[in-house]
């Protein structure tokens, strides 16, 4: 009896330890990803500041909102992450695609290297840097964890309408009022005629 008890014992430790080692390679493989999507979206987000064609400037902020997108997936913000690609990725990239064709942008013309504001950019950017990181290693309340979410029963579209509707109720209407004056203006600036 001992015998198969202790069988049984040391296979459910096997199958503890076995779960234990998957739940860390999850969370390094997670943490990896994590790396992967932050890596990939500064540089496709540097490269449409550098790249001199706008149509492939446009293209690079698309897999720049993507890869936003799915650090917003891993974080468990669905709907977020959904609405990231269907509005900005989608929506709003075919609109500055639209533009860019309408307005028959060419590629850039490349210009002279000038060195003195390079090195003042760099000793901006340098400067900035070191006073966020001297900020940064003094804030204690950002090492503690996050709390947790109070209601778990609730998805994300649900509770980003119940917050837009209850708390923000006004700021939401604004922001309806501007949409349709602006829609206005840009139908009568398209019905005016050009003189």
């Amino acid at each position: 009896m001992r015998e198969l008890f202790s069988k049984k014992s040391s296979l459910l430790g096997l199958h503890v330890d076995l779960i234990l080692l998957t739940s860390r390679i999850f969370f390094h493989m997670s943490s990896v990803l994590f790396w992967i999507f932050a890596v990939t979206m500064l540089i496709f987000g540097s490269l449409v500041v550098v790249l001199k064609n706008p149509v492939s400037s446009a293209m690079s902020l698309v897999v720049s909102f993507i890869a936003l997108a799915a650090i917003f997936i891993m974080l468990d913000a669905f709907f977020i992450g959904i609405i990231q690609v269907l509005v900005y990725a989608g929506a709003v990239m075919v609109l500055f695609l639209f533009i860019i064709m309408l307005l028959n942008l060419r590629e850039e013309k490349g210009r002279k290297f000038n060195i003195p504001a390079f090195v003042g950019g760099l000793g901006v950017t340098a400067f900035f840097v070191f006073f966020l990181v001297k900020l940064l290693s003094g804030f204690e309340a950002g090492k503690a964890p996050m709390p947790a979410l109070g209601v778990e029963n609730m998805n994300d579209a649900e509770m980003i309408g119940r917050t837009l509707f209850t708390n923000f109720t006004l700021p939401f209407q604004i922001v309806g009022v501007l949409i349709l004056v602006a829609t206005v203006g840009v139908v009568i600036l398209s019905k005016r005629e050009l003189k």
